[in-house]
């Protein structure tokens, strides 16, 4: 056994102990998890856990990604395309240049080729430390969307322009047609692959039943596309983005009393996923950076720089593209929602957080070149790339609670969030109405009993009643009231029916089945507290 069951219990209490400790202060879980990390790392009597660095891309980032564009929202995706695309794609391509430039000044010694590939390795952003604090302060959909949708797609992009790059310093060779035609092959192959093995996975769940098999169908889903696009020389990670969209456009097939467990598994696994890329970011951090100080002088300094680098492209690029395209154009100015707020355009700019997908492609540089010699400056390029990380995690991350109240943006959310509930209520009631009217169709066809009629009539009276009729803080006062008694009155019941099974009146089995519909009553009551904002 030797140290792996130690080291399990270690990794599992410190995911436990910072995601709880970040519950109650003001600092994103992820921070919280690289700080500990890097307190693991330098305490020489625990074991340290070592994680095979291909791992990083080929196992832990395809769930990742396919999570994220699984429950990406369609709609937003398609209102909000141009400015997610510009900042997905321009942004990229800037960073990169911009990083490129200044590496290849503060370090002669490396090659193009290779500050290019750095550029690349750092340019996607991770939106999970700052999504969180964003949810909590009920941002403005706008900016969560365009940032969600931007952290989606830079993924496939950043990683693509890292594999391009890795060639260019494998072979030596640079041709801008022979690149040109290679992006083309790489995207193109990975958007059909990914495009089949989503249309594979929502077929799949349109015909088989079962929550267990069905979720683990879904996870095979990424891996499928991955390897497949990777086999096939075309980009994995873009083709794992792809059959998550596709998958998600059909995920209505899923049966009902599954469709439930199947988003709580998904989310576990997400968050545990997450929380070891970061745990495993403060691991290796102080191991990089002493490797790093002994050979190359000066790297601290100069990771600081590009990290600064970093940082400012997105300020310099963020504020004119936020506002030239719509001001050029009175059309897409309509389509977007008119111009964003400066305040909404200024917190863009700083959620320029890396994070998973910088760290798996730092780690999937090759040891090697053909010839048999190591990959050249392998470790520097590793050691800025870990700097650049824990600087914007760090820096960025805990800036996030002090930028969002400074900005005053949550104000800005608040009526959006009371409309957007409002309308869903108003939802709600005209969906209710439309059961009945169905009801009242069915009882004219068929020969249904007045018991059954009435008992169908007082199910759907009840849930009109639990909507609140306002989210007036004063009138919606009463709604929250009834739902803290309803709240007093299942613990009431599930504490008797535990006297029941202490006395010996009913089986283990029976009080699971009813604890079970117990805990969806009061997941359902959670579901529907609509709550104002605070200011």
């Amino acid at each position: 056994m030797g140290e792996t069951l130690p080291t399990l219990i270690l990794v599992l209490g410190a995911i436990g102990l910072m995601s709880l400790l970040a519950q109650r202060i003001a600092i994103p879980a992820p921070v919280l998890l690289a700080a500990a990390g890097m307190v693991w790392s330098l305490a020489p009597s625990l074991p340290s856990p070592r994680i095979e660095p291909r791992l990083i891309l080929s196992v832990f980032l395809p769930p990742l990604l396919y999570a994220d564009a699984w429950t990406a929202s369609w709609l937003d995706f398609r209102r909000w395309l141009r400015p997610i695309l510009q900042l997905a794609i321009g942004l990229v391509a800037f960073t990169i240049l911009a990083v490129g430039l200044v590496a290849h000044w503060l370090l002669p010694g490396l090659p193009w080729a290779a500050c290019f590939l750095l550029g690349a390795i750092v340019s996607p952003t991770d939106t999970v430390a700052v999504h969180a604090v964003l949810e909590r302060l009920r941002v403005p959909r706008r900016a969560t969307a365009i940032l969600g949708g931007e952290s989606l797609v830079n993924d496939a992009t950043g990683l693509l322009g890292a594999g391009l790059a890795t060639v260019v310093v494998l072979t030596g060779v640079f041709e801008a047609g022979r690149i040109g035609l290679s992006f083309a092959r790489i995207a193109g192959f990975g958007i059909v692959i990914g495009a089949a093995v989503g249309l594979a996975a929502a077929t799949i769940n349109y015909f088989v039943r079962g929550t267990h098999v069905l979720f683990a169908f879904s996870l095979v889903a990424p891996y499928a596309a991955f390897f497949l696009a990777e086999h096939a020389g075309a980009s994995g990670v873009l083709a794992v983005v792809i059959a998550g969209f596709v998958a998600s456009w059909r995920l209505h097939y899923i049966a009902p009393e599954s469709r439930v467990e199947l988003y709580s598994s998904w989310e576990q696994l997400v968050f545990l996923l997450n929380a070891l890329m970061f745990l495993y970011i403060g691991l290796e951090a102080p191991g990089r950076l002493q490797q790093a100080i002994q050979e190359v002088p000066g790297i601290i300094g100069s990771a600081l720089l590009i990290s600064a680098t970093v940082i400012a492209a997105r300020f310099v690029w963020v504020f004119p593209g936020a506002y030239l395209p719509l001001w050029l154009s009175p059309r897409l100015r309509r389509r977007e929602g008119g111009y964003p707020s400066p305040r909404a355009v200024i917190l863009a700019s700083w959620c320029g957080v890396r994070g998973a997908v910088s760290l798996a492609a730092a780690l999937a540089l090759p040891f090697a070149l053909p010839s048999g010699e190591d990959f050249p400056y392998r470790d520097l390029i590793l050691f800025v790339s870990f700097g650049v990380i824990f600087i914007t995690l760090v820096g960025l991350g805990l800036g996030l609670p002090s930028v969002v109240r400074w900005l005053g943006v949550a104000k800005d959310g608040r009526d959006e969030h009371i409309r957007e509930h409002e309308s869903e209520i108003a939802a709600r009631r005209e969906a209710l109405a439309a059961a009945l009217a169905s009801l009242d169709a069915l009882t004219d066809d068929r020969e249904l009993s007045d018991e059954v009629v009435k008992l169908l009539r007082a199910r759907h009276e009840i849930r009109v009643n639990q909507l609140p009729d306002s989210l007036d803080p004063d009138k919606h006062d009463v709604s929250a009231t009834g739902t803290a008694l309803t709240r007093e009155l299942i613990s009431a019941e599930r504490k008797f029916i535990h006297t029941l099974l202490r006395d010996g009146k009913i089986t283990d089995e029976s009080r699971r089945r009813i604890e079970r519909d117990l805990d969806l009553e009061e997941a359902s009551l959670a579901n529907r507290e609509y709550r104002t904002v605070p200011l």
